[in-house]
């Protein structure tokens, strides 16, 4: 297939892309590149292999050309969204609305969504949960989902939060910051440490992009929480897992913290069509230590 990845040198993406040109397809990866190129050079010698630096705010040329698209694109997480609210709504909401509206009914689409907008009520949530996004992130995730939701031809990936090693490295996230901070710092502070999450290892979360291409049938038309049961952990959890690897210091604050998420996900539906995550929490963990030793000094760590 002649496939599309908007976004496809992120964290993320360049994951996505590498599976896609293992499979044989032909990839266009599209990205605003404000990171540099670095995260693809490792993939430029593949024929199948095309890169276009586009804002996604922009119109896209040629679209029809494509079999599907993979829409990665957009500003993400809480803090990001929080400090950049106008271009939080033009690039994750707005910018999906150009793209939909600029495919034809027969080209596919899969998007990239999240759990984030499940909320606080720390209650077991599924995918018929009524909704209450908490944050600038989770409202335009949400709707950029409703928007996906009004093409024939869609589905929708709510993804928990995302952790392991990617050639495009994000440190902001939950497990990589935990493990990075033990390391360089010796100490991690939580805020609402009992507060619950979801994870889901990046290599897992492109591989559900490959299972939704095999299960198209199945999924299309649909939303589905991608991750799995047993990677729902609290903060505290979290970190207590990176303590088994690393010696550093654990600071329960009584500060609230502004990122009020606090929910458990069910996964019940991805896994009955045979969606079932490989890495551990502890995978990853153990893969960031190696990661980070290459850039950070740190002398004391317990047994891997």
């Amino acid at each position: 297939m002649n496939i599309l990845v908007t976004g496809g040198a992120g964290y993320k993406g360049i994951i996505i892309v590498q599976k896609l040109l293992d499979r044989g397809h032909h990839v266009v990866l599209m990205d605003n590149f404000m990171y540099g190129y670095d995260p693809v050079l490792h993939l430029v010698n593949n024929d199948n292999l095309d890169i276009v630096k586009h804002d996604i705010r922009n119109e896209i040329e040629g679209l029809h050309k494509f079999d599907g698209v993979i829409h990665l694109a957009g500003i993400s997480g809480y803090p990001a969204c929080e400090a950049n609210p106008h271009s939080a709504d033009l690039i994750n909401v707005e910018a999906t609305r150009r793209l939909v509206r600029a495919l034809s009914p027969n080209q596919w689409l899969i998007n990239a969504s999240t759990t984030s907008f499940y909320g606080k009520s720390g209650t077991r949530c599924d995918e018929t949960t009524p909704l209450d996004p908490v944050s600038m992130y989770g409202i335009t995730k949400y709707r950029a989902e409703e928007i996906v939701n009004t093409h024939p031809q869609s589905v929708n990936l709510r993804f928990a939060t995302v952790f392991g090693p990617s050639p495009k490295m994000r440190m902001d996230l939950m497990v990589n910051d935990f493990t990075y901070k033990a390391m360089k710092e010796g100490v991690v502070v939580l805020f609402d440490s009992y507060a619950k999450r979801t994870f889901i290892h990046v290599d897992d979360a492109a591989e559900s992009y490959m299972f939704a291409l095999d299960n198209w049938d199945k999924m299309v038309g649909g939303t589905f929480n991608a991750g799995g049961d047993n990677l729902n952990y609290s903060k505290k959890e979290i970190a207590e897992l990176v303590l088994k690897y690393v010696n550093y210091n654990i600071i329960d604050s009584d500060i609230k913290d502004r990122d009020v998420r606090h929910f458990i996900i069910s996964f019940d539906k991805i896994k009955s069509l045979g969606f079932v995550p490989k890495h551990t929490v502890e995978d990853g963990i153990k893969q960031l230590i190696k990661l980070y030793s290459f850039y950070t000094y740190y002398s004391h760590f317990k047994t891997i």
